[in-house]
Formats: C-alpha cells, sequence, structure tokens
C-alpha cells in the first residue's frame, strides 16, 4: 500500500476487551477501518461472529477470541498469545461490564453484588496487569475506557462498581502520564445499547445515537493520523 492510501493505524494491533455489542463492538469496526488488525475479545460467540463478518465485509481484519475474562489464566492466555503472534499491542479498547439488577440499596443481593465486583473492578484490574506490558514496547501505547454516569436510584450496585473502575482508570492515568501508555476515560453520549435498555426501559430509542457514531466521534481524536 502507497503512503498516499495507506491507513492511519496500518500495522497496529487493537485489543478490543467486550467486542462483541454496543460501544465495544462499535470501536472494533472503527479501529479495523482505519487498518488496525482487532482481537476482539468477548463470551459471546455469535456476536463476535457477526462483528467480524462486518468487518471483513469493510476490508478489515480480525482475530477473535470467545473467552470469560473474570478468568484470570484466560487473560493470562490472551495476552501472552497477542505476543507470541506480534509482540505486542499498540491499543486497549475496553469496554465491558456487567449491569446487575435495579433494586434499592437495603435490597440489594450478595450475588448481585460479587458479579459487578467481579465483572467491574477485579477483571478490570487484572486486565491492566497483564495489558500493560502487552502495550509498552508500542511506540505509541493508548488504552481507552468508557465512562457513565448512571448513579441513580435502584443503580448503587452498578454506580458502585462504576465508581471504582473510574478510581482505578484515573489513578493509571496519572500514574502513566509522564512514560505512558496514555489512558483514556471516554464519556459517550446515550446510545440504544443493551446496558441502557436497563436504566431506561421503554425510552423512546429513535432519539439516541448509533454506537458506531459514538466510536467514531471519540476515537477520532485520539487515532485519525497516527
Amino acid at each position: 500500500m502507497t503512503e498516499m492510501h495507506r491507513k492511519p493505524l496500518e500495522d497496529r494491533v487493537a485489543l478490543v476487551t467486550g467486542a462483541s455489542r454496543g460501544i465495544g463492538a462499535a470501536s472494533a469496526e472503527w479501529l479495523a477501518s482505519k487498518g488496525a488488525h482487532v482481537v476482539a475479545v468477548a463470551r459471546t460467540v455469535g456476536g463476535l461472529e457477526e462483528l467480524d463478518d462486518r468487518i471483513q465485509a469493510a476490508g478489515g481484519h480480525a482475530t477473535l477470541a470467545p473467552i470469560d475474562l473474570t478468568d484470570d489464566n484466560a487473560i493470562a492466555h490472551l495476552c501472552r498469545s497477542i505476543h507470541d503472534r506480534w509482540g505486542r499491542a499498540d491499543i486497549w479498547v475496553h469496554a465491558a461490564i456487567h449491569v446487575s439488577a435495579l433494586t434499592p440499596a437495603p435490597h440489594i443481593q450478595a450475588k448481585d453484588l460479587d458479579r459487578c465486583i467481579a465483572t467491574n473492578i477485579r477483571m478490570l484490574s487484572r486486565l491492566i496487569a497483564n495489558v500493560d506490558p502487552l502495550i509498552a514496547p508500542s511506540d505509541a501505547p493508548k488504552a481507552v475506557f468508557f465512562d457513565d454516569d448512571w448513579d441513580e436510584k435502584f443503580a448503587g450496585t452498578y454506580a458502585m462498581s462504576k465508581a471504582a473502575q473510574r478510581a482505578l482508570v484515573r489513578t493509571w492515568a496519572a500514574e502513566t502520564a509522564r512514560h505512558g501508555p496514555e489512558v483514556h476515560l471516554l464519556r459517550p453520549g446515550p446510545m440504544p445499547t443493551a446496558t441502557r435498555a436497563r436504566f431506561y426501559p421503554g425510552e423512546d430509542r429513535s432519539a439516541l445515537v448509533h454506537p458506531r457514531d459514538e466510536a467514531a466521534r471519540l476515537l477520532g481524536p485520539l487515532f485519525e493520523g497516527a
């Protein structure tokens, strides 16, 4: 490919965790459209296969990794496999999230709390520990996370876990501000996702922004011309 027609993320490897739907899938498609080879990770095999079909139809390339990211061994194996094949990853976009049942604060169930902690806090911590050395060899390592402000009534379990997640990302961003990787915490606008539907059932979704448009809006300034 000539320099004139070279895509901005040509020869880059992008790891996308939580890639089967929503902003994760949209981010994977956007990165692939810019030339990155996307390693798409999620538990939902069908969602990953549909993503791969869309990426290939658009001329992009992806590797699918249907794993449970709450499994420490699976995370370690994933990162080792990426290192063995490419020597590094350049980009990490994390969109995996668990939304617990909405319930009043006094009625929060231990099983819902445990699952939110396992997915939204512990998993993220273990991913950072494993992905940090994976992207460190890149000449432009970037990690991207998504935030929201759903901390209204009945969302206590989710809001607690998101607050902890937000704190961890901001801490890592501060620690790496001088030497990298670049760590970004982005806030998408309202989108017609399954996550939002849990908080706003029956909402008119026609006015919401498609995740594909939000991915382009948020990721474009970080990666265009990279």
